[in-house]
């Protein structure tokens, strides 16, 4: 998920402030009561939008435990969320300019509903993905809607960003409690709980919204562009599956070389329908711009290292450090907290230093955070583990402000939303992949350090070989499931030093993924952005504004990454 996060639907949403609806009342017009309904019937839906991202996130190891899952099918948890949300975040913004944001709002809504529900009831993996994969399409419809619904509803630059600072509080806040909230529930009750409190808040809004908001479109003549919508989210279904399958089984199976192959086709058929349409779902010309292009390669390659990271944080919290969700949660808050300290001054420095500077400056930090954990164990104690996290949410914070600020700033204004849009659903992308990625390493090397940390640990050839017959079929988890008598210590002691060696070597991967995004930073971010048709005079006085209410709306609600689509 995500993580992450809702900093390039804000900027959408800036983008196309001056919009007005087509056949709605004038926002101007609308009753006081109305626009404060809308207002809260949106900071409600990205709150529903982004509470499984975190919840579901530190449940990892409880639901392994309770499911008796690899951790290959426990990343299709978190990727079952992520996948839709990244395929159709596109397509969910142009059906609500098209057909109605209200109608695409409370159709999210009832995703969301639908998904925790089928959560709520699941008995085994299989049924899990379905409900995560219907909460997926909830997010990717709310996401793009809410916002654009206060900007309909909030006209006025000025009042208006102090709307979309609640928005952004409300999203900043299901992602800080939902580590609570699940630690809360899983002390008491079985983990399936968790997806309980998403069903009457999305029921209970979607009554609300029915007679409060007013619905909205947006003029002109576009329209939904099925040819790149099929074959993006083919190629970017496709590519996971294999990724995560090649990584469980081996790449040169069957199954994942011809995912793999359907990927690749689907991802150029993407390319070709997309020049060829003319209502394009993400307009081409976007990458003739060096700076664009960059703020994309970063935000995926960078998110693919650190939503990765996170999958595997969280099966390092509960599996190797025996830590409760409660207790997990409480660590991850270390991250958010500081994001939102560095990103406040990082949105204030935006004026007065270079977006390469502040870019490759917060990429080096969250590089030397990485491999920096690479010194945690077992046993390594909370205040070791602080300093290492913080220093993580500081180079995070110093990333995202100005990465969404100069993708936007440069295109051309027209399509400062499809840029948005677009550089949002690239991190989601790499997003997608990072558990997959990230998840598939971590099972390789903890699986071919286990026999050695077998032997290390003094257990028998016989029971060292019938415990890795146990791995190979039914993956790590199983080894807690087995009656080996009194060698049950030990063979969980070696178990937890190769889970160790995996996530030292997953550390490692994703440091090296975030400096090869700070070498594409100085790359590419080394020129002012150049736009392929030049902006008039009132339009480049427009386009200042926008970045300005983005950079300010930022910089109030200091909204954190790590934990996006997790």
């Amino acid at each position: 998920m995500s993580e992450g996060d809702g900093r390039n639907h804000l900027t959408a949403a800036l983008g196309a402030a001056r919009e007005n609806s087509v056949n709605a009342p004038s926002p101007a017009n609308l009753p006081s009561q109305r626009r404060a309904a809308t207002v809260v019937m949106a900071c409600v839906g990205v709150f529903v939008a982004y509470l499984p991202v975190t919840t579901v996130s530190v449940s990892l190891p409880a639901i392994q435990r309770a499911l008796h899952t690899s951790t290959a099918e426990l990343s299709w948890v978190s990727d079952a969320f992520v996948l839709p949300m990244a395929a159709l975040i596109l397509t969910a913004g142009v059906f609500g300019d098209v057909h109605g944001r209200k109608k695409v709002f409370q159709a999210g809504l009832a995703f969301a509903a639908v998904g925790a529900a089928i959560a709520l009831c699941s008995q085994s993996v299989q049924v899990l993905w379905v409900g995560q994969a219907f909460a997926g399409l909830g997010a990717a419809a709310l996401l793009p809607t809410t916002l654009a619904l206060i900007s309909h509803a909030v006209p006025d630059p000025r009042e208006r960003g102090k709307y979309v600072g609640l928005w952004a509080t409300a999203l900043l806040a299901a992602l800080a409690v939902g580590p609570l909230i699940a630690g809360v529930i899983l002390d008491r009750a079985a983990w399936h709980w968790i997806y309980l409190l998403p069903i009457p808040a999305c029921l209970l809004t979607m009554a609300a919204a029915a007679r409060l908001v007013t619905d909205s479109r947006a003029p002109g003549t576009r329209r939904l562009d099925w040819p790149g919508q099929i074959t993006a989210a083919l190629a970017v279904t496709a590519l996971v599956y294999g990724v995560i399958e090649g990584g469980a089984a081996s790449f040169t199976d069957s199954r994942v070389v011809l995912s793999l192959m359907v990927g690749a086709v689907s991802a150029v058929a993407f390319v070709v329908a997309e020049r060829r349409s003319s209502s394009p779902m993400l307009d081409l010309s976007l990458f003739r711009s060096p700076a664009f292009t960059g703020t994309t390669l970063i935000a995926t390659i960078t998110f693919l290292g650190l939503i990765g990271f996170f999958f595997v944080l969280s099966l390092y919290f509960g599996l190797v450090q025996q830590l409760d969700t409660l207790a997990a949660g409480y660590r991850l808050l270390v991250v958010t907290g500081m994001s939102i300290l560095v990103g406040i001054p990082a949105g204030r420095l935006m004026h007065r230093v270079s977006a390469r500077l502040l870019i490759t400056s917060g990429l080096l930090v969250t590089a030397a955070a990485l491999l920096s954990l690479t010194g945690i164990g077992a046993d390594t104690s909370f205040g070791s583990l602080a300093w290492r996290l913080a220093l993580l949410g500081a180079g995070l914070g110093a990333i995202i402000t100005p990465m969404t600020a100069t993708a936007v700033a440069s295109v051309p204004h027209h399509l400062a939303g499809m840029a948005a849009a677009g550089n949002n659903a690239f991190r989601q992308v790499g997003g997608a992949l990072g558990p997959a990625v990230l998840g598939a390493l971590l099972t390789t090397k903890a699986t071919d350090a286990l026999p050695g940390h077998l032997t290390g640990a003094g257990l028998p050839g016989p029971t060292t070989d019938r415990i890795m017959s146990a791995v190979s079929s039914r993956g790590l988890g199983a080894v807690a499931r087995m009656d080996l008598g009194s060698a049950k210590g030990r063979a969980l002691s070696a178990v937890s030093d190769s889970f160790l060696d995996g996530i030292h070597l997953c550390l490692i991967v994703a440091a090296a993924l975030v400096l090869l995004a700070a070498l594409v930073g100085m790359v590419l971010l080394r020129r002012p952005p150049q736009h392929s048709t030049p902006d008039t005079p009132d339009i480049q006085d427009d386009r200042r504004r926008i970045v300005r209410e983005t950079t300010a709306a930022l910089v109030q609600t200091g909204l954190p990454a790590g934990h996006t689509a997790t």
